[in-house]
This record gives structure tokens, sequence and C-alpha cells, in this order.
């Protein structure tokens, strides 16, 4: 399906591995130009590289620790006024309300929630001089069905929510639209290395980790590439009356 893409340039946050390096592949399949942003200059180029080989468009990396307001503006200067934004980058910690410190809850959503908050802040006044654009922020199922065990984590992604609907209200007026997707499991590196661990203190072998995904719908988590493609969709003009809505991804799970 041709999603009317070609020549669109992208800016990917947390772009160097899981669902923002499969984002990044699916919008270069469809002749966009992707910048990358990341903390590892080494996952950074990587990533590119298989981009690269795979697809003919123009592929740029901007290493940074998207934790700070200064270099948000910094890679915002240094990538200029993209076609689409798609927020990732950040992971939040779990734990229940006691065993989540101070720092590491104010650190994760340094990274993450205010994160997205400073690259809609940076971006969106920029894309709306020229009257178009597509933001995308990657956030998170925790945030609508609240898990007490992952409390900075679904708190962090409510918040985002309610940025995406607020945004996503105003931006037709702007001449833009934003969206959200709420991924459930979906099979990381990340994921998988925890679930290694689970497997290996729980059937004594790691490898058996696959075996964990059973009670989850479709006997599995979703693929990186399954969120990119809804990525892909929702920033393209096949989904232009879309704005302010959030799409769940969990196989149905309640």
């Amino acid at each position: 399906m041709d999603l009317k893409l070609a020549g669109k340039r992208a800016l990917i946050t947390g772009g160097s591995k899981g669902i923002g390096q499969a984002s990044a592949l699916v919008l270069a399949a469809e002749g966009c130009d992707v910048t990358l942003v990341a903390r590892d200059p080494a996952a950074l180029e990587a990533a590119a590289g298989a981009i690269r080989a795979r697809h003919q468009v123009a592929v740029r990396t901007i290493a940074a620790d998207l934790s700070n307001d200064a270099a948000i503006r910094r890679v915002a200067e240094e990538a200029g006024v993209p076609d689409i934004l798609v927020n990732n980058a950040g992971a939040i910690p779990p734990g229940e309300i006691t065993a989540v410190s101070d720092e590491t809850w104010r650190r994760a959503w340094d990274l993450k929630v205010f994160g997205f908050i400073s690259f809609c802040r940076t971006i969106y006044p920029r894309m709306a001089e020229r009257k178009s654009g597509v933001i995308v922020n990657v956030v998170g199922a925790a945030g609508e069905q609240f898990p007490p065990n992952y409390i900075a984590g679904a708190t962090g992604n409510a918040a985002l929510m309610a940025l995406t609907r607020a945004l996503g209200r105003q931006a037709p007026r702007d001449g833009l639209r934003v969206v959200g997707i709420n991924p459930g499991p979906v099979a990381t590196e990340r994921l998988v290395m925890l679930q290694r661990a689970r497997a290996q203190e729980q059937f004594g072998d790691a490898e058996r980790w696959a075996e964990l995904f059973a009670p989850m719908p479709f006997g599995r988590a979703a693929s990186p590439e399954e969120i990119g493609n809804a990525v892909a969709f929702l920033a393209s003009p096949a989904s232009g009356y879309t704005s302010g809505s959030i799409l769940t991804i969990n196989g149905g799970a309640g």
C-alpha cells in the first residue's frame, strides 16, 4: 500500500532500536528520509546502516540525551522541521509506589514524559508556521490499564495520553495532526532480556523465555514492526482525518 509518504522527512526519537528503529524502517520503505535520535552513537550508526542497506533514502543520526531541554533544542536545530515527529524515546522502570525512588521517578519522567512534552513544544510551533505536519506519540497501554506495579509508568503514560488528546484537539486549526499509540507488550530486545531473566528464575532455563508469552493474546507479544506499521499509517494521508486519537495495540487484552 502506497501511503503517499515519499519525500517526507521523519524525526524519530529512540530510533536506534525496538519500536523506534522499526518505525524508521517502515517509514523509509515508504520513501521517507529519516533522522534517528538516541543516546548511543554506535547503536545509531548500526540502525542507520540497516536502513541504508535496504532503502534509497537519506538517513541522518543525532546522538543526544533527550532528558534535558537544551539537548532537545539542539536536536531540533540540527534536524530542521520534520514532516513527521515520532516521540518514542524513554522507558520508565517498574515498581509499586514505595519501590520507585524520587530520583528514579524524576529521571525517568525527564526523558519520557518531559522529553515528549519538550519536543512537542519545540516542533509543534514550527510545524504550525507552515500549516503541515504530524506528531505521533508512542506512549504505552499502562496509561489506560493502571497497573499498580508499574505506577510511575502508568502515571506518566496517562499524562502523555492527555497531552496527545489535548494537543490533537488544537492541531486541526493549525493544519496539523497529533495522534498516539499505546502498545501493549512488544518483543523488543529489552522485553526478551527481561523474559529470559524470568524464565531462568521460573524454569531454570533462560531459553524457555517464549513460553512466558503463552497467556498473551495470540500466544505472543506484538512485534516492533507491527507498531511501526501503525506509526506509518497514522502519520500518512491515509489517516488524514485522525487527530487527538490514541490507538491501543495489545491484541485485545483487557
